[in-house]
């Protein structure tokens, strides 16, 4: 025997061997996706496994997320726009055809309706053959965040906190390796949180529903409960700071759990997160920049092995033109594969330990979190909160975009190096993928067949337990699986929390009262004095979110600055029938505002340029906001829109200015 043959195979392993045995694992890689229907979106989700996809990320449409059926009024335009519809357990069912549930991690980007999909999605699982205990995945399910900046609420604060806790509560005890709720401070900085409001806002979230929590479990079982709250968190493009926002998170989580509730095991007091990097600062002008601000939005997230990511989803670089096509997420996923897999990332310990400059910034942000923290919870928590942290939202929204249009924030190819080539990416089909608009009547069509073919005494004993559960505060889980089963509808299960639980409408965080924000206004006040004058009223701008888009951000700092520019705001929040915007303009508006992010404006200002017509408001201008393709752009100033605005329009001074002109009698007299 030679002296090779006695080598152990730990001896004859390589440097680059041993690499491999060293390096940590990569993290869940996913794509946010969903449209059109259900077997559309199953194809685009096997596809995007085929091509390494190690996670599933699904996103719904706007009826789903605010429980109403396809048909119902205000799902007009929406369907199958911004996500998959799911209105019953065939819809579910046909999402998730030829995918084992029981192998799959799966998130899903849903809040008030979370125990509803979550409950149509046990039942396709157990359909399958699937062990209930040994799914994996997680629902957002924060309501909170919903009232703050996202919008897609139903009931009021205190009883939405409640169903938190029972998706919580029975997951726990019967689907043990699923995450009951990612805390999201995503939608936070897309509405403008500063890092230190990010970290407070959220954390204060979690502490809300640990409270709640924490009376429904044995004390021996609450460390483990807390061990399977997650975080879904925002990366912007500053960063270094984002990633001591990261750190300061781990940080604060593990001080929190083991101060104030007294979690020994550090296992059960780790931070763990997932995340999509920002899309608020994705431009218009020039998209194809947008590739390189994704991929170092990914650095914060990524680089730091004490705060890295558990999972990871990227957008595409043409999300501020529209609905991007399959290849433009798979552009994205590369993206992540390349780090993970190419570079040397993952063979390495934490980068940063030990540096000052990192360690003084991610102190600085703690200390601002806390006292950020102690204001909330001088208000009685989240709960209590809710209108002080909406309103600290929308202003620091105004500072951030005052500051771009002051140039002191510089934004590449949007107030600075604005000239450049035209984008090839583009191409024929304007870089983007646009919906068929006749999905919304086939899924209408398919949702009237299941209401036909299903066990009518069925369904109504299933709605009428379910009621009873909600009415006498016992866990929903259970009523909605059997709901489920039984064939009800996404529609009918939220009417039943809608009749018992009443429905709420959010704070605009847009007070009456002007801002100290009007330095550089001068000019543009003077001239509302002066077209006022010649009204002979205040010149009066209404504000309206025509359907389900609940993303607010714009149209709260339109009317936060027509404010302050000296005009009579009308801003009601969202969520409105255009019959609704209609109506309040016939007290009075000069110029009628619409902001539409949901790609659903065409129907909807069509809908509204009639009724404007019919009630005898024709005269009135009307300008249009949104993700709005120029083609588009084209119709809806055809329909008799005055002005299109799309995230290119950044200035506000400009569209005052242009309101002011279109409210002028005197210019109306000229034309």
């Amino acid at each position: 025997m030679n002296a090779t043959s006695l080598l152990t195979h730990s001896d004859l392993l390589t440097e680059t061997d041993m690499t491999e045995v060293l390096k940590d694992r990569p993290w869940l890689i996913r794509t946010y996706a969903g449209h059109s229907t259900a077997k559309a979106s199953n194809a685009l989700y096997r596809s995007n496994l085929a091509r390494g996809q190690t996670g599933l990320s699904v996103a719904f449409d706007l009826p789903t997320q605010t429980g109403y059926d396809s048909d119902h009024l205000l799902s007009k335009g929406e369907v199958g726009k911004v996500g998959v519809p799911v209105c019953h357990l065939g819809d579910m069912r046909a999402l998730f055809q030829d995918i084992p549930l029981e192998q799959m991690n799966t998130s899903m980007t849903i809040n008030a309706t979370a125990p509803w999909l979550l409950s149509l999605y046990i039942a396709v699982a157990e359909e399958q053959g699937a062990d209930i205990t040994k799914l994996q995945g997680t629902v957002q399910n924060d309501l909170i965040k919903e009232y703050l900046s996202r919008g897609t609420y139903i009931c009021p604060p205190k009883p939405s906190l409640k169903m938190i806790g029972d998706v919580a509560e029975y997951c726990y005890t019967n689907v043990p390796k699923w995450n009951p709720m990612n805390v999201c401070s995503y939608h936070l900085q897309e509405a403008g949180a500063t890092p230190e409001q990010e970290l407070a806002f959220a954390l204060a979230t979690g502490i809300a529903v640990l409270d709640e929590l924490r009376p429904r479990v044995a004390d021996a079982d609450f460390p483990a409960l807390c061990g399977r709250i997650s975080f879904f968190v925002n990366a912007g493009i500053r960063f270094v700071t984002e990633m001591c926002k990261m750190r300061a998170f781990v940080d604060l989580w593990d001080e929190i759990l083991e101060q104030r509730y007294g979690i020994a095991d550090a296992k059960y007091r780790r931070f763990r997160y997932g995340v999509q990097v920002n899309s608020l600062g994705l431009t218009e002008q020039q998209p194809e920049n947008n590739v390189y601000r994704i991929l170092i939005e990914m650095l914060a997230v990524t680089l730091s092995k004490k705060a890295r990511a558990r999972a990871v989803q990227l957008p595409a670089w043409n999300e501020a033109l529209g609905l991007p096509r399959p290849w433009d997420q798979q552009w994205s996923m590369r993206m992540q594969q390349i780090l993970a897999y190419e570079t040397d990332l993952l063979e390495f310990g934490d980068l940063f330990d030990g540096n000052p400059a990192v360690d003084a910034k991610v102190e600085a942000l703690k200390d601002g979190a806390r006292a950020e923290l102690g204001n909330i919870d001088s208000m009685g928590g989240a709960i209590g909160a809710i209108d002080y942290m909406k309103s600290r939202l929308v202003e620091s929204n105004a500072e951030r975009l005052n500051r771009i249009e002051r140039n002191e924030t510089i934004v590449v190819g949007v107030n600075k190096w604005t000239e450049g080539e035209p984008s090839p990416l583009l191409g024929e089909d304007g870089g983007i993928m646009v919906v068929d608009p006749a999905v919304e009547q086939e899924q209408i069509d398919r949702l009237n067949a299941w209401r036909a073919e299903r066990d009518h005494t069925e369904v109504q004993a299933a709605l009428a337990e379910l009621r009873a559960a909600a009415l006498e505060g016992r866990n929903v889980m259970p009523a909605s699986i059997r709901a489920a089963r039984a064939g009800v509808t996404t529609g009918e299960w939220a009417q039943q929390m809608r009749a018992v639980h009443g429905e709420y409408r959010g704070p605009t965080g847009v007070s009456r009262a002007v801002s100290n924000k009007t330095e550089g206004l001068d000019d543009i006040r003077e001239a509302v004095n002066a077209v006022s004058d010649r009204l002979g009223k205040r010149l009066r701008f209404l504000v309206g979110k025509p359907g389900l888009d609940g993303h607010s951000n714009g149209a709260e700092q339109i009317a936060f600055r027509a404010r302050d520019c000296g005009m009579e705001i009308d801003y009601e929040g969202i969520r409105l029938t255009p019959e609704q915007i209609v109506e309040a303009a016939k007290s009075g508006a000069h110029v009628v505002g619409l902001s539409i992010l949901s790609g659903s404006h065409i129907p909807l200002v069509e809908d509204l340029m009639q009724r404007m017509r019919a009630e005898g408001l024709g005269h009135v201008p009307v300008v249009v906001g949104g993700i709005i393709p120029d083609d588009d752009a084209k119709r809806l100033t055809a329909m008799g829109v005055a002005k299109v605005y799309t995230p290119k329009d950044f200035v506000l001074n400009t569209i005052m200015t242009d309101i002011v002109s279109l409210a002028d009698p005197k210019a109306e007299a000229a034309e």
